[in-house]
């Protein structure tokens, strides 16, 4: 495992305890003492915990697609087979000991205000979710690739805030279950 550098670090404490305990009861003072580093380091990297913020939701919306992305292509052999096993992917994620949401809905709630950065960073993750599902759906033929990306990805943060809120930990099954209907309807 390659040695991160000192603001790679911070990011990685910081997104883990922002993760597990939310971003407003996440004090600076912790995440120097997770990440093993200075107070003035902190701040040689990040202005303000805002900053700070930033970073860790970017890194959170790069690691996050990009392993949805990997399982659900290593689960789903073509484009609309992906349709569904976005699904299998996000049932996966549910599984571990470690989940408790999702982050970009958590942040969303914290900094609710349409223009707030954080806010913002939120909106465009889902944003590239749903993109990523509509190109899934072009790739795969669908007549409506943007309606079908919509009525899928409304099933997934179903899915997700049932998983996590009702601690139902099969709800990315059913929603696949529902979602075969609109793909299936799709072309």
């Amino acid at each position: 495992m390659p040695i991160l550098s000192k603001r790679e670090s911070i990011i990685s404490q910081a997104l883990k305890l922002f993760y597990q305990h939310g971003f407003n009861a996440t004090g600076i003072d912790r995440i120097i003492a997770e990440a093993g580093v200075a107070k003035k380091t902190l701040y040689n990297h990040f202005k303000s915990k805002d900053e700070l913020i930033l970073a860790v939701l970017r890194k959170r919306d790069e690691l996050f697609r990009n392993k949805m992305m990997r399982e659900t292509e290593s689960l789903g052999k073509t484009p609309r087979d992906r349709l569904l096993s976005i699904f299998e992917a996000h049932h996966l994620w549910f599984q571990e000991p470690s989940f408790v949401g999702c982050m970009f809905i958590n942040a969303s709630a914290e900094f609710s205000a349409p223009e707030d950065p954080r806010h913002s960073i939120c909106a465009e993750h889902k944003r590239l979710v749903r993109e990523y599902i509509q190109d899934l759906a072009k790739q795969a033929g669908a007549e409506n690739p943007e309606a079908l990306s919509q009525q899928l990805n409304l099933l997934l943060e179903g899915a997700i805030v049932e998983a996590h809120v009702s601690g139902n930990k099969e709800a990315a099954n059913q929603a696949k279950a529902m979602a075969k209907v609109f793909v299936n309807l799709a072309f």
